[in-house]
């Protein structure tokens, strides 16, 4: 019957916590060889108990006093209780003792980076891939990788994985960190070359595969991302980053259909997301499929009821059918959260508009232009708002305030002309009117639109045959 390795060990952590007691009281029948100092050292570290597991490593390194592995132990400790100082000065001693432990690089790199001083840290990592290979140089490089993550040396990062890559080309750890790394540092192109020269010799690399895809989808190249994101489907079905960023290609590629097929395989491949119910829902919208948009829209907000900007794309679903009321509720929900909000105020001048509600439209395109007066969108609005519900003289005033705080932008002055024309100043209108065209006489369709029947008035008809004529000229 086999014995509990568990309790097993137990009982020797036991035994040698006996005996350590013994040596620390000064019982010398007691003894410890050195492995067990460091099991000692490490069942008080594990239960952070670092004043033990110090006097453990002091007590080692007095019997055992040519033992670099104990005092690598101790400037770990040292480390973890911020004695940086102390730690160098034992590693030092340990170094005379064993110059090749590749410990001594990444605890040294430790406590150069802890006092600041981020070049010796380089330097020493540096010096560390002349001496080792293997394994031990892939680890160094991935120290040195993050020595210049925390010192924001990005470019240099990337460098690092790049190198490990070119020694080990299927480092798992190295592939996932790139594909962060390319986008962030937009190298996409040497991305491109490092994967397609993984894949030559590991066509079976569904991580090499993706990050092909992820520096192709980086420079916009959607067709051969999807291409790369497949083959990384093919070789692991359930890859489900692939078929997000597939589903993203397709999106820019303005296949919705295509994209929806994807973004449900991730929900099927994963725990549901808002973002993936919201990108289906932008895909249905764009295909004019309403219901279907709004159906995941609510999916999105029912798991984060706090995303204003959901709510506000249910609405424009409902305004889109012409279903103003509905859109409205929607509406209001997110101007509970975010009431300032330009996009939703609006959205809710033009709905209220649609409905005869011109007095709390015109308070909602307010909201607009004290949020962007300087933006054209809002103040158009408004004066068409108010065009609509006959006040004029109010209107004018807009216009006035408009052309001012938008930089004299002239479709303005084509307001004024509607205004003008509709409260029957046709003397002021033509004035004004003669003005804009001089400025900007293709924003004339403006005037058009906000009056189709001045097309038949012959003072306006003449004006616009007579720029269209200078044009031609």
């Amino acid at each position: 019957m086999k014995q509990n390795p568990s309790r097993n060990d137990k009982e020797e952590i036991r035994e040698l916590l006996r005996l350590f007691e013994n040596l620390k009281n000064g019982r010398s029948q007691s003894f410890l060889e050195e492995e067990s100092f460091e099991k000692l050292i490490d069942h008080f570290d594990d239960k952070e108990d670092y004043p033990q597991a110090l006097q453990a490593a002091e007590l080692g390194i007095e019997i055992y006093p040519y033992s670099s592995v104990l005092l690598v132990k101790k400037a770990d400790l040292l480390l973890a209780t911020r004695q940086y100082k102390a730690a160098l000065e034992v590693l030092e001693q340990a170094e005379l003792l064993d110059h090749n432990d590749i410990n001594l690089f990444i605890l040294r790199t430790d406590a150069y980076l802890a006092l600041d001083q981020q070049e010796k840290a380089v330097e020493l990592l540096e010096e560390g891939l002349l001496l080792f290979s293997g394994e031990e140089r892939l680890e160094l490089l991935f120290e040195l990788a993050d020595v210049y993550d925390d010192y924001e040396e990005f470019e240099k990062v990337f460098d690092c994985l790049k190198l490990i890559l070119e020694e080990e080309p299927t480092n798992e750890e190295a592939l996932y960190k790139i594909c962060f790394w390319t986008d962030f540092t937009g190298r996409n192109e040497e991305s491109i070359k490092l994967h397609l020269n993984i894949i030559n010799d590991n066509p079976y690399s569904e991580l090499a595969w993706f990050n092909l895809g992820a520096a192709y989808q980086g420079l916009k190249l959607y067709e051969k991302a999807i291409d790369a994101y497949m083959y990384c489907i093919t070789i692991d079905e359930k890859f489900d980053y692939a078929y997000r960023n597939i589903g993203d290609a397709y999106i820019r590629l303005r296949k919705y259909k295509d994209a929806i097929e994807m973004l449900e395989k991730v929900l099927e491949l994963s725990r549901p997301e808002e973002v993936i119910h919201e990108a289906i829902g932008y895909c249905y919208d764009r295909m004019g499929q309403y219901a279907q948009a709004r159906f995941h829209y609510r999916k999105a907000s029912h798991m984060n009821p706090e995303d204003s900007k959901l709510y506000y794309k249910i609405a424009c679903t409902y305004i889109n059918e012409a279903q103003y009321e509905s859109g409205i509720k929607q509406l209001q929900q997110a101007l509970r959260i975010h009431r300032t909000q330009p996009e939703y105020n609006l959205a809710m001048g033009m709905a209220l508009v649609e409905i005869g509600e011109y007095k709390t439209a015109i308070e909602h395109y307010a909201n607009v232009i004290k949020s962007r007066p300087k933006n054209v969108k809002g103040w158009s609005a408004i004066l068409e708002c108010m065009l609509k519900a006959d006040l004029l003289d109010s209107a004018d005033e807009y216009a006035l305030a408009a052309y001012e705080a938008t930089g004299s932008k002239p479709v303005f002055i084509f307001y004024r002309a509607a205004i003008f024309f509709a409260q029957g100043k046709t003397k002021q209108a033509i004035t004004q009117l003669e003005y804009a065209m001089a400025k900007a006489p293709r924003l004339i369709k403006k005037l058009i639109e906000l009056q189709p029947k001045l097309m038949q008035h012959p003072q306006v008809v003449d004006i616009i045959a007579r720029y269209k004529r200078t044009r031609s000229i």
